[in-house]
């Protein structure tokens, strides 16, 4: 029986096309990848998994990043 269930070799290719499709994006539009992605997994857990909490978390963190601007002091 095979305990592995992922090869390893597919978490590193889609690391590289998650890399390349970024190298076109803006700072702002970065950001606000980042915050969706970051706020997708607050709202998930902090709802226990629930999809509505995931999505909303993924909204807000990502209106917050955008509003985000790295060059302000």
């Amino acid at each position: 029986m095979n305990t592995r269930l992922i090869n390893p070799q597919i978490p590193i290719a889609v690391l590289a096309l998650i890399l390349a499709a970024c190298s076109g994006m803006s700072t702002r539009d970065k950001n606000t990848a980042t915050g969706a992605a970051i706020g997708g997994v607050a709202g998930a857990v902090l709802t226990g998994g629930s999809t509505a909490g995931t999505v909303g978390g993924a909204v807000v963190g990502g209106v917050i990043g955008n509003k985000v601007d790295p060059d302000k002091k």
